[in-house]
């Protein structure tokens, strides 16, 4: 199994860390697998899509689709008491984890979780603890808060729907895009950048493969593609090395990166990437 580049205590050294920068123009990140990250500014922390528990192998373990870990927790939930915000940009466990969210929620009294507005009564459901916590938004709504402004942007999960969002967050000096699960659909990427520049995308690289039976995500070459394309500063991949079933290696997003010009940034799981601002 793969072992993070920082774990546990060692992580937590680190997130501590920066919370003494106090640096205006520089943003933090942290990768905690499939398509999870920690985001951290001037002492202010946000949290993407994270899934940090095995409740997915647990699930699946007695079925033909079991859901074999690749890579070890990077930290228990339980301890990331100083998150503010987190986001679910869709209801499929691995980005809205009921085992995660919830130990957050019960030692975070005051953070919020950032949903699509289709998607509000089917959170309450699976995570009771979220009520009065949810921050819904729908396409091309935006909310504050702390520190971070959200905008919901569309994604395609196979196809549009209500229940799949990107988010484009706004912090500082700094613009980040989330897709969440996607594949791309016509004028994605200008919408995107509408707002302006995109300093840092996140963006999944797993592909799509019938055999898997679940759906498809941008592969390497296209999220190479869509970062070109919105014009971001640098990239990011995720969404693999989570699940042996439903993995990509990111050589193809690396080479097509290449090709394009366009700068990557490949983190393993832990491990932390310092984003300064454009002059």
């Amino acid at each position: 199994m793969i072992r993070p580049v920082l774990q546990d205590d060692r992580f937590l050294a680190d997130v501590a860390e920066v919370t003494t920068d106090g640096n205006p123009r520089r943003l933090w990140v942290w990768w905690l697998g499939q398509s999870g990250f920690l985001v951290g500014y001037e002492g202010e922390f946000l949290l993407f899509d994270p899934y940090l528990s095995d409740s997915l192998t647990r699930k699946y373990a007695k079925t033909d689709k079991p859901h074999v870990r690749m890579t070890e927790r990077v930290v228990d939930p339980a301890r990331l008491e100083f998150v503010s915000v987190m986001t679910s940009t869709h209801n499929h466990t691995d980005h809205l984890d009921a085992e995660t969210l919830g130990a957050i929620i019960g030692v975070a009294p005051t953070a919020k979780l950032v949903v699509p507005a289709a998607n509000v009564s089917f959170v309450t459901q699976r995570l009771d603890a979220a009520a009065g916590r949810l921050v819904p938004l729908a396409d091309g709504e935006r909310a504050a808060v702390g520190a971070f402004t959200f905008e919901a942007v569309p994604a395609a999960h196979e196809e549009l729907a209500p229940e799949y969002a990107g988010f484009v967050v706004s912090v500082g000096p700094f613009r980040i895009y989330h897709s969440g699960d996607t594949v791309r659909f016509p004028g994605m990427a200008g919408r995107v950048r509408a707002g302006g520049v995109i300093d840092l995308a996140l963006l999944p690289i797993n592909g799509r493969a019938p055999e898997r039976r679940v759906s498809g995500n941008l592969d390497g070459a296209e999220a190479a593609q869509l970062a070109h394309d919105i014009g971001a500063r640098c990239v990011v991949p995720c969404h693999y090395e989570m699940f042996e079933f439903n993995t990509a290696s990111p050589d193809v997003f690396v080479a097509a990166c290449a090709r394009l010009g366009q700068r990557a940034v490949v983190l393993r799981a832990g491990e932390r990437l310092v984003l300064d601002a454009k002059p």
